[in-house]
């Protein structure tokens, strides 16, 4: 028996699923604008909990999307991760969540996948995955030109999602780009079969170090309001 707890907080979307191994026996998942992943994580967990009819201590692992993408929804997720992996001496495994995004994809007749969560304006997260979901560059914050992605962008068969991939598309109108036009983001359920891998191979994170992979610093924006001194 292998029962892990996944946890997927890294955007607008709030999202938990217990699987028995690569099996999803429950799952719940709520996209926001408003960030209630403080409300909803603790609530949702209890509630794949109890559908399963499993206690906390029958768990085998806990699962946490570490980044990248939102400061305050990655620090709520890897601090719930964290406690119950403290508090029930858990083995913790984190991934990352622009992977996580990349293996919603269905097989298709694509060279390339390329995700991009939104970092505000024209910023996003985004890596570079081939066709069959696996790595060819790694995660990095990219202001998006006309010149992004340029090499492979109309000379091979791409396809790009993701809350941020609707900049790029209408920052290049002419590219021939296979685009998923809805939001998509991170879910837990795509969490499974990753974390799975990473649980038979025993890849897991030092709890005493491991941290959120904000990859860009924490900004406060400044509030328009004038303030009474």
């Amino acid at each position: 028996m292998a029962y892990i707890l996944h946890l997927e907080t890294s955007t607008k979307q709030c999202s938990v699923a217990l699987a028995l191994k690569s099996k999803v026996i429950a799952a719940r998942v709520f996209l926001s604008d408003s960030f209630s992943h403080s409300e909803k994580l603790h609530l949702f967990i209890s509630e794949v909990l109890e559908e399963a009819q499993l206690k906390p201590d029958q768990l085998d692992a806990i699962a946490v999307s570490k980044g990248p993408g939102s400061y305050t929804g990655l620090r709520i997720g890897v601090a719930a991760a964290k406690g119950f992996c403290f508090a029930l001496d858990l083995p913790l495994i984190a991934l990352n969540s622009l992977e996580v995004l990349v293996q919603s994809v269905v097989e298709q007749d694509i060279d390339f996948i390329i995700p991009m969560l939104d970092a505000r304006r024209m910023e996003v997260y985004t890596a570079l995955f081939d066709g069959r979901r696996q790595w060819r560059q790694q995660t990095s914050a990219l202001v998006l030109s006309q010149d992004s992605f340029k090499d492979i962008v109309g000379v091979k068969k791409v396809l790009v999602l993701g809350d941020g991939a609707k900049k790029f598309v209408e920052l290049n109108p002419l590219i021939n780009v296979h685009y998923v036009s809805e939001k998509t983001y991170p879910n837990a359920l795509n969490m499974v079969e990753l974390a799975w891998e990473k649980y038979a191979n025993q890849d897991f994170e030092s709890l005493g170090y491991f941290e959120p992979f904000y990859l860009k610093d924490f900004q406060i924006t400044p509030s328009k309001k004038k303030m009474n001194v």
